[in-house]
């Protein structure tokens, strides 16, 4: 099986369980340290022509991720595409473990059944808080309706104010934000690198929490860390 993977999280995913499978993997795909495949561009804009080179049996995408004229200039090269779709906790351990089979895993990996355990009973505070979580500044934008981080985020009793908005990922004045006067501003590592220097300024008040992206928006084996390492984060804004 020759595999090229899209998506960050269904490399590693795929990496960790069925060695040797991929022979190709985006710039993004920096987990496993070290992995060594080719190279094939970024999600939203891969080179094709070298996909199709690798003779792939099977590229694996996702539908918010990345386009679809490259998954179909791909399909039309003669390519399987398999195409997840990951909006909750649990849609993603069904894709994962369906993705995983297609890949040429014997069986279910261990870490997808530790994964399942941990969200299972994950730590959740005895109050719930509101929060809004931020992905790109100038212009600000943050998470809104359907997405995968606001699972994680719900699952882990935090409510982001922005739930309910008609987009995905809405654009949000900074004032508007900062009005909302949410209990946590929750600023992750990725899509835009937040740091301890760059963002929390622009929320004088309010206590941010800097959580790393991977256990925000990834889902792979760091799914059965993430629930422990967002909880602590999450407590540590209030300190």
């Amino acid at each position: 099986m020759r595999v090229v993977s899209l998506v960050p999280s269904l490399t590693e995913a795929v990496a960790r369980t069925v060695p040797g499978a991929l022979v190709g993997a985006t710039d993004w795909c920096t987990h496993p340290a070290g992995l060594d495949v080719v190279r094939v561009g970024g999600t939203k804009n891969p080179k094709t022509d070298r996909i199709l080179s690798l003779a792939p049996d099977l590229v694996i995408a996702n539908e918010e991720e990345n386009r679809a004229p490259d998954l179909d200039a791909l399909r039309a090269g003669g390519v399987e595409v398999l195409v997840t779709e990951v909006r909750t906790v649990p849609q993603a351990v069904t894709e994962l473990d369906r993705t995983l089979t297609a890949c040429g895993a014997p069986s279910r990996p261990r870490w997808l059944d530790e994964a399942e355990a941990a969200w299972a009973d994950p730590p959740v505070p005895g109050r719930r808080a509101t929060a809004v979580v931020p992905i790109w500044p100038r212009p600000w934008m943050v998470l809104g309706r359907d997405t995968f981080a606001g699972d994680v985020l719900a699952r882990l009793g935090v409510d982001h104010l922005y739930a309910t908005h008609a987009e995905r990922y809405p654009r949000i004045p900074l004032d508007e934000l900062r009005a909302a006067r949410p209990d946590v501003v929750v600023l992750p590592d990725e899509p835009y690198r937040f740091t301890a220097d760059d963002g929390p300024e622009a929320f004088p008040g309010l206590p941010c929490a800097l959580v790393d992206g991977r256990y925000l928006t990834w889902y792979g084996p760091s799914l059965a860390e993430a629930p422990r390492a967002l909880a602590a984060a999450l407590r540590a804004a209030h300190r």
